[in-house]
């Protein structure tokens, strides 16, 4: 077999003829998720953002490419290092397309936190204060046992 058929790519990695980038797709990646959390806390150089991670400087800057081609981070060049900055605007469009869903997951949320609450009480003490019995008093299960 040749050595180039092994490896070289057939599609450029690079920018070059690459189809425009939604905010969705950015962040349907896990690696550029952690980038755009990694850059919560302010500005951060590339280098420093791929150390963070077990993928070659190279991949990481092409999650960054993908990132900015979609508006989510900003670029600054200092020197011999690029810094990016999170732009979040473009999240606000996520958020609203999330909204109308927010009611399930609310909902859902506070049933799992009333679960946990009884799980909660219920190891706590041994008693179940919501109900009144304390120190002295028995109560029984809905099945009759004590």
């Amino acid at each position: 077999m040749c050595r180039e058929k092994l490896t070289r790519r057939r599609l450029p990695t690079h920018s070059v003829g690459m189809p425009p980038v939604d905010v969705y797709s950015a962040l349907a990646n896990p690696v550029r998720r952690k980038l755009l959390e990694g850059l919560m806390g302010g500005a951060r150089a590339a280098g420093d953002l791929a150390g963070e991670f077990s993928l070659s400087r190279p991949a990481v800057s092409e999650h960054l490419s993908v990132l900015k081609k979609a508006g989510l981070v900003r670029e600054e060049p200092r020197g011999r290092h690029r810094y990016y900055h999170l732009q979040p605007e473009p999240l606000a469009e996520v958020g609203a397309w999330l909204h109308p869903f927010e009611h399930y997951w609310r909902a859902r949320m506070g049933a799992l936190s009333d679960v946990l609450d009884e799980i909660t009480i219920g190891a706590g003490t041994g008693s179940n204060t919501s109900t009144g019995a304390g120190a002295g008093s028995t109560s029984t299960s809905k099945d009759g046992s004590p």
